[in-house]
């Protein structure tokens, strides 16, 4: 594996070194770590995409993408959706 090398103030040095022997990782192990966990806009962007596409498919959610980004509200309405979808469901099936 090739490595590099890269500058941060000593400080954050010193504190990464401290996290990666409590660790007992070596300090690049630790930096890898720690970028593994932290997705980049177009990972974010995929998965939302991924998410919306399976709310669409599974749960028969009709909200645009555009009504998802309108705020925090948009969890409410799946849920929503998804209990009418099963009430409906229910009653059909009563």
């Amino acid at each position: 594996m090739t490595t590099t090398t890269i500058q941060v103030p000593e400080e954050t040095r010193d504190h990464l070194a401290q996290l990666a022997e409590e660790r007992g990782l070596g300090l690049g192990r630790l930096v890898a770590q720690i970028a593994a966990r932290q997705p980049s806009a177009a990972q974010i962007a995929e998965r939302v995409a991924t998410t919306r596409q399976v709310l669409r498919d599974r749960m028969g959610c009709t909200l645009t993408d555009e009504e998802c980004e309108q705020g925090p509200n948009v969890l409410a309405h799946v849920y929503a959706l998804a209990a009418g979808k099963l009430h409906s469901e229910w009653t059909r099936g009563a």
